[in-house]
């Protein structure tokens, strides 16, 4: 006999195990076809599987009327079958400009934050997202693209703290087939369309690629996800053992740490730090450990001190930028952001090359002295070829910048008003032309992770 879409949905689930008889599960509806087939699927079968359901869905407030739509059409699916419903609007622009973030992850933030919230008021002992086969093979390609580690390569965890995911192993495909058979409405996001996302670019033109040279990709990556989270577990356990043996709570032996295999000991230092660390971060650290003198490694979230043969996790201090006079002819070294700022006065010429084209300015149109300091409320500046005045706070958001990259971006200023800000470049007053004389501002990085430090504490 021909198995139904409905059966083999049912099936995966029950083989999923994270199903336990007995709890209440808050389902994460979005309105989109996969979320609808989760919702009906537990819904449907909450007595043969034990269980009792509940809907939340999140409005982001991204899409204007579409939103608005998603929000009203789930409400309605509960209301007709008394599926216990819960609903929050977000402003997700709003949260992303005030943390500095992209708004893909301010909407994670604030829609999983929502989902806890829920689950614990109404105590619910799981929070069911509707990912699936496709789903977990364009995380794994995200994060190849992005150059992760193994458990970036693992893919969406089927089960994470009281995250479960029950349609993981369920492909595309057999959703819409299951929709189909029962006759299950959905609405279509109208985002998941563009190709505006990296995600979206990889569903829409590099799966089908992948597709056709391997019908069974998903399941494919599926699998190497596994042995990659079997990898994880393995090293991350012996990272932890190593922790539990070695770490006092502050601090470790650096040679032990060195003489870990360099899969472990990256591991070490990424469980011991409070946000997600690069390879260049893990590298800096190690590099630190080896030396024989008293160092330290600024890395997101600390500050990692090596001295006298241990190696020390303190708690991030952002680095201050002191207003600085600068003065023709002298250097100045600023440790917080890594920056070496020299300063002389010059005549202008347009040939001036190199990597880190210095600033310069009509000594004519410099008025008072210059100083070099962290952004100030009100700060504006014109900048040259823009044709328009933007406060530095707007550049910031615009860049993307969070409160710790905001405090190490130095601005160039005289008695008058802003004359640059580093990485964005130079105010439209004072442009020189060939052959007039200028104060000539040249700042270059030093390396970003790694300082000696001399002196005491």
């Amino acid at each position: 006999m021909k198995l139904t879409a409905t059966k083999t949905i049912i099936d995966a689930v029950l083989r999923s195990n994270l199903i336990c008889p007995g709890i209440k599960i808050l389902c994460a509806v979005s309105g989109g076809a996969d979320s609808m087939c989760l919702l009906h699927v537990l819904f449907e079968n909450r007595e043969r599987f034990g269980i009792s359901v509940a809907a939340a869905h999140f409005n982001h407030n991204l899409r204007g009327e579409e939103s608005e739509r998603d929000s009203l059409f789930v409400a309605s699916f509960c209301r007709e079958r008394e599926i216990p419903f819960f609903s929050e609007t977000g402003d997700v622009k709003a949260y992303a400009a005030s943390h500095s973030l992209g708004i893909e992850e301010a909407a994670r933030i604030l829609r999983y934050a929502f989902l806890n919230r829920v689950a614990e008021k109404e105590d619910c002992s799981a929070i069911a997202t509707a990912h699936n086969l496709e789903d977990n093979a364009e995380t794994v390609l995200f994060h190849l693209l992005r150059g992760g580690g193994a458990e970036g390569l693992a893919g969406i965890p089927p089960a994470r703290e009281n995250l479960i995911r029950p349609l993981l192993e369920v492909s595309r495909r057999e959703i819409e087939a299951y929709l189909a058979e029962n006759k299950i409405p959905y609405v279509t996001d109208s985002s998941n369309l563009s190709d505006d996302y990296t995600r979206n670019r990889l569903r829409h033109q590099v799966m089908p690629v992948l597709t056709s040279l391997n019908p069974r990709f998903g399941e494919a990556v599926a699998r190497t996800g596994e042995l990659f989270r079997q990898d994880e577990e393995c090293l991350s356990s012996l990272a932890e053992a190593f922790i539990e043996r070695y770490y006092d709570g502050s601090s470790l032996p650096a040679k032990e740490l060195l003489d870990l295999h360099r899969a472990v000991s990256g591991r070490v230092i990424r469980k011991l730090s409070p946000k997600p660390l690069e390879k260049t971060h893990v590298d800096a650290v190690l590099r630190a450990a080896e030396s024989t003198e008293r160092c330290f490694v600024d890395v997101p979230g600390l500050r990692v001190l090596v001295d006298q043969g241990r190696v020390y996790w303190q708690e991030e201090t952002v680095p201050v930028i002191p207003d600085t006079e600068l003065i023709p002819g002298q250097t100045v070294i600023l440790s917080g952001p890594g920056l070496r700022v020299e300063t002389k006065i010059s005549v202008y010429s347009e040939k001036v090359n190199g990597l880190f084209k210095p600033f310069c300015f009509k000594c004519d149109q410099i008025y008072g002295r210059v100083f070099l300091t962290v952004r100030r409320a009100g700060d504006e500046i014109r900048l040259r070829g823009r044709g328009c005045t933007k406060s530095v706070r707007r550049l910031f958001i615009e860049a993307g910048l969070n409160s710790r990259e905001r405090l190490l971006t130095p601005v160039l200023r005289d008695d008058s008003g802003v004359l640059a800000v580093y990485g964005f470049g130079e105010s439209e007053r004072g442009a020189p032309q060939e052959g007039d004389r200028v104060l000539q501002i040249a700042v270059a990085p030093l390396d970003p992770l790694y300082f000696v430090e001399s002196g005491s504490d």
